[in-house]
């Protein structure tokens, strides 16, 4: 049985959304509710690790960002160089 639930969201957040379900070709009330349906089904949380990024989508809170972005778009490149030899 589904039921109306009204939430309050930032204007950005929503509009990126709809923007996101669109081109994925889904509503946004159905994006929503496979999202809630995921993180709160237990059993197969604890088959896997969570990510910080996906874990601060749950609870709302930001997390650091604390990656040296230098370090690893040197990586990046260097692994490309050694991957189109």
């Amino acid at each position: 049985m589904d039921t109306k639930l009204t939430l309050k969201l930032d204007e950005g957040v929503i509009e990126r959304a709809k923007k996101y379900a669109s081109e994925k070709q889904i509503s946004l009330s159905k994006l929503i509710e496979n999202y809630l349906n995921t993180i709160t089904f237990e059993d197969k949380l604890n088959d896997f690790e969570i990510s910080p990024f996906v874990k601060s989508i749950s609870n709302g809170k930001s997390i650091s960002d604390n990656r040296d972005w230098k370090e690893m778009r040197k990586d990046y490149l260097d692994y490309l160089e050694k991957k189109h030899k």
